[in-house]
């Protein structure tokens, strides 16, 4: 499968994710073999805990705050923000409040 998400028709990406309670909800918009683009919804206090990537990520936060963790330095964004998250250095995600992003991920050789 190439794409979660019906081609040449318009959304908005916040109504495409709901929050759950005490939960982090996700929606895959487009998967292919070079990268991906995801939506995330996460309730106040859930996260994703501290990981690498082999390839570099773009987090832009469509709505709410978030604190990103890069090599442990913590990035609090709001609404309409971004931050790339290098290839191979830990990274985490604290939602200090219910927020929705999405995650585009290139995939390089």
């Amino acid at each position: 499968m190439n794409t979660d998400f019906e081609v040449a028709k318009t959304a908005s990406m916040e109504a495409l994710v709901e929050y759950a309670k005490d939960a982090v909800v996700s929606k895959t918009l487009i998967k292919k073999d070079t990268g991906t683009v995801t939506l995330f919804a996460f309730d106040k206090g859930q996260g994703l805990s501290e990981h690498t990537a082999p390839f570099n990520a773009m987090v832009h936060v469509i709505e709410g705050e978030a604190v990103i963790l890069i090599d442990r330095k913590g990035h609090t964004l709001k609404t309409g923000e971004f931050i790339i998250m290098p290839a191979n250095i830990t990274h985490a995600i604290d939602a200090t409040q219910q927020f929705k992003m999405v995650l585009t991920m290139i995939k390089s050789k």
